[in-house]
């Protein structure tokens, strides 16, 4: 069955361009003009895949709000904005809002196919572990790899894709430094380093919000981040 992506992006020609790349890859693609056309349809289904723009129909922060409702809908939805705009700080407020990443609308069609197609693999792998791995427990976090789900100290913690991915590629060697590359590598996908710490930052704070005393994670100064064993 062919996966389904939505595309958000309020410039027709570009979104046709975009619909049309996607279906020559064998994807399923709805494209919508604006925020509120987009939220109607996934609140009646949710596609695979969520493209997003952050300048939607003269509303210069639709896309981030489209996001958080998106997060709200679904904490395991693929999310990736992509966008005109290249600043730092749109970059960190997209991921820290739940995006599983950032892309700039100067990737080539290639690359952007070759983005979305990782992303699918990774939640693949995760859904197909080995046999004798289906849940992994490390101390308080229990990970179940069947439904994508963790749980801290017995309270559910909800992640992103990406964060699932981080966290379970930490927890499955304790104690063991994991570099930035390492993350990206096991993910099967590219990001900046800038991308990786945004997601460990967002991962703590949700933690943290479970037990304010959270410190499982520690960063490696120039080096990368380990899981530590209780």
């Amino acid at each position: 069955m062919s996966k389904k992506i939505a595309i958000v992006e309020d410039e027709p020609a570009i979104r046709e361009n975009y619909t049309d790349a996607l279906h020559r890859q064998g994807y399923e693609v709805a494209g919508y003009a604006t925020r509120t056309e987009a939220l109607a349809a996934f609140r009646r289904q949710l596609p695979n895949l969520a493209i997003l723009d952050i300048w939607l129909a003269g509303d210069p922060d639709g896309g981030y709000e489209l996001c958080r409702e998106l997060r709200a809908l679904s904490p395991h939805l693929p999310i990736i904005f992509l966008t005109a705009r290249d600043s730092d700080i749109d970059t960190v407020t997209g991921l820290r809002l739940g995006a599983d990443d950032y892309l700039t609308k100067d990737i080539s069609l290639p690359h952007l196919t070759a983005r979305i197609a990782a992303l699918f693999r990774r939640i693949e792998a995760l859904r197909q572990p080995p046999v004798q791995e289906r849940t992994l427990d490390c101390g308080s976090l229990h990970i179940d790899l069947d439904r994508l789900t963790v749980r801290w100290h017995g309270a559910a913690i909800e992640l992103t894709v990406t964060e699932f991915w981080i966290i379970t590629a930490l927890a499955r060697r304790p104690g063991h430094v994991k570099t930035r590359e390492q993350l990206m590598d096991e993910a099967n996908i590219v990001v900046d380093t800038m991308t990786i710490s945004t997601h460990i930052k967002r991962i703590r704070r949700k933690f943290s919000a479970i037990d304010p005393g959270f410190k499982a994670i520690d960063a490696v100064y120039g080096v990368g981040y380990r899981w530590n064993a209780e």
